[in-house]
């Protein structure tokens, strides 16, 4: 049985979602609720009690018709079993169904960026198509955080340890003026790099996005004197703790406070219990500057890949 639920089906969406084995809030209702580039659709496949169920933004343009691709972040399938244990017969039927769909749907094209703490690619070897290999940082918070530090690249220590000296430090706050003032920050630091549209969330998403009942969503700020000088929203999700947007003054980018506040916020993630920090990657999976950066707080990555169908008809529909 499959079900093809809208984002109008709020409590159908959820309740699916709260059933599965392992989620991140880029899959819940309340997130896609916050896109505006398509129509939200959950794609829910069902066989002997199991079921997986595939998020995705149904987009149309007049030239070549309608698509199917993720929110911004990592998503992917989900289901209450790990696919490894899941019926052959289960991962079959849902091959068969999701590309029916596909096909009466009109369906052009589908991809989805997948989780990294998700092994979905028992799933995904199902759906014939090209998959882009990437890497996402992650910080062990299970180790202790001397070991971590021990870790980290030549030199970030030390920088971090001159910030402490000057007094830096971080804040967590989420009253409205807090938000406005991420928004100051964040909006300074994508128009400096002249940041890809995508990027630019209007106000509203920002006050909306901390309003959430489906995710803990926080804001943490870098303060010099009375001045904040760095910014981060980040998110918990089922024992991860992710850096979803950042900022920082370009008065202060020599200093790079963003440091002080990823090793400040892995503190905050032990004394929450979390078991992992997750930095991201580079920009389109690449092992870039923003890759390597990253890659100085931890050596350890786990794979962070995109799954594409360039058509319906090429899978065999």
């Amino acid at each position: 049985m499959i079900q093809i639920l809208t984002i109008h089906q709020r409590e159908e969406w959820r309740k699916i979602i709260g059933r599965s084995l392992n989620h991140d809030f880029y899959h819940t209702w309340y997130y896609h609720s916050l896109d505006r580039s398509g129509e939200p659709v959950l794609f829910v496949y069902e066989y002997d009690g199991d079921f997986i169920a595939f998020p995705f933004v149904q987009r149309n343009t007049n030239l070549s018709g309608t698509h199917l691709a993720s929110v911004y972040g990592y998503v992917g399938p989900v289901s209450n079993k790990k696919f490894v244990d899941l019926k052959p017969a289960a991962l079959d039927g849902f091959r068969e169904e999701f590309l029916s769909f596909l096909g009466s749907y009109g369906i052009k094209s589908a991809s989805s960026r997948l989780h990294p703490f998700m092994d979905q690619s028992l799933l995904i070897e199902k759906l014939e198509g090209t998959v882009v290999d990437g890497k996402s940082v992650v910080i062990d918070l299970s180790v202790s955080i001397e070991e971590q530090r021990k870790n980290y690249r030549r030199n970030l220590w030390g920088d971090i340890k001159k910030m402490r000296r000057k007094g830096y430090y971080l804040k967590e706050s989420s009253t409205d003026a807090a938000i406005q003032t991420f928004i100051s920050v964040y909006w300074e630091n994508m128009k400096r790099i002249s940041a890809d549209k995508a990027y630019y969330f209007d106000e509203q998403y920002f006050f909306d996005f901390m309003k959430s009942e489906d995710f803990d969503a926080r804001l943490v700020f870098v303060i010099a004197g009375d001045e904040t000088i760095c910014a981060s929203l980040i998110t918990i999700t089922n024992g991860v703790i992710q850096g979803y947007l950042i900022g920082t003054s370009g008065r202060y980018l020599s200093e790079s406070p963003a440091k002080l506040l990823v090793d400040q916020v892995s503190v905050m993630g032990r004394e929450l219990g979390l078991k992992y920090y997750n930095l991201g990657g580079g920009l389109n999976f690449q092992e870039d500057q923003l890759f390597q950066w990253k890659s100085g707080f931890s050596r350890l990555c786990f794979n962070c890949n995109k799954w594409t169908s360039n058509s319906y008809k090429n899978l065999g529909v």
